[in-house]
């Protein structure tokens, strides 16, 4: 198992300077640059050049990306421009209300969703399984920003149950959670479904149904565990989809954030922030990636034979 862990995780290497070089050139390519907040109107040609040499902006990109990424590997991400705050602090101060709200929505993604996934693959081809099924449809079609909203109407203004915006109590956090986790629970349920309804399918299945085992047992006993290796791997990839889907619902509900972070920082063209919570946040998904891959492997010992 530790020779896998080790496999894995060189192999994430060149995926990180990818996603990293990647980062980077979207952040430069956006018209615009943080000297335009910085300038007042009518300031002269040779103080916005003398702005972009005291930030670096003046160096060749090739240049920036490498000084940025021998930075970024010893944990420095810069000063922000605006903020005039080290990058790391910002989001170590942001970070554990992301987390909150990602966890959160990560476990109620993962109880609803495999519970449901799995009450439509026993029941399959019932009306609670069409139900089901069209419920998971509707829900993976919803924009989080969109039913972000919706949720701010219905449970906070109408019936005025929890705080429209902010994170001073913890019911604050159940209409994001909600909001975030929807989306999870269409995508976990729908695959769940389809991981037991294959499993059902194969030979052992038909053994056990010809030794006698009631469907039930064979059910809980047997398909649970053979059905839920792919899901794992779904939950993940999700732990990064869902610190992603974050982003615009914190915005949303005027949370504070990477998400909200991000978005003031795109606004301002905040190159070092923009750049570090991006680079945060595809971290978050390689990470989720290579925990998803290591459940797997201690599942199944097949996926470790492979890579051997």
């Amino acid at each position: 198992m530790l020779g896998y862990f080790v496999r894995r995780l060189i192999m994430l290497l060149p995926v990180f300077l990818a996603m990293s070089a990647i980062v980077f050139l979207i952040v430069h390519l956006v018209p615009g640059d943080p000297i335009d907040h910085m300038l007042q109107i009518g300031a002269s040609a040779e103080r916005r050049q003398e702005l972009a040499a005291k930030f670096g902006l003046d160096r060749p990109l090739v240049v920036q990306y490498a000084l940025w990424l021998k930075a970024a590997l010893t944990g420095d991400l810069g000063e922000a421009i605006i903020l005039k705050q080290p990058v790391v602090d910002l989001i170590l101060a942001n970070l554990p209300y992301s987390l909150a709200l990602g966890l959160s929505a990560l476990l109620f993604s993962t109880v609803v969703g495999v519970s449901v996934g799995a009450a439509a693959a026993y029941f399959a081809g019932s009306w609670f399984d069409r139900v089901v099924m069209a419920g998971i449809l509707m829900g993976s079609m919803l924009p989080s920003f969109w039913l972000g909203l919706l949720m701010i109407l219905i449970f906070a203004v109408e019936l005025g149950l929890f705080p429209v915006s902010g994170a001073r109590s913890w019911d604050a956090l159940v209409l994001p959670v909600l909001t975030v986790g929807i989306g999870g629970v269409a995508l976990i349920a729908r695959v769940t479904r389809a991981a037991f309804v294959e499993v059902a399918q194969q030979d052992f299945v038909t053994l056990l149904h010809a030794k006698g085992l009631t469907r039930r047992r064979i059910f809980f006993r047997h398909l649970v565990r053979h059905a839920l290796m792919p899901v794992v791997t779904i939950l993940g990839l999700k732990v990064g989809w869902i610190l992603g889907g974050a982003v615009t619902v914190e915005y949303v509900f005027a949370r504070p954030g990477l998400g909200s972070l991000l978005i003031t920082s795109l606004g301002q063209r905040d190159y070092p922030v923009v750049q570090g919570c991006l680079l945060m946040l595809g971290m978050g998904v390689m990470l989720g990636t290579l925990v998803g891959d290591l459940a797997q492997a201690a599942m199944d010992p097949r996926v470790r034979d492979r890579m051997s």
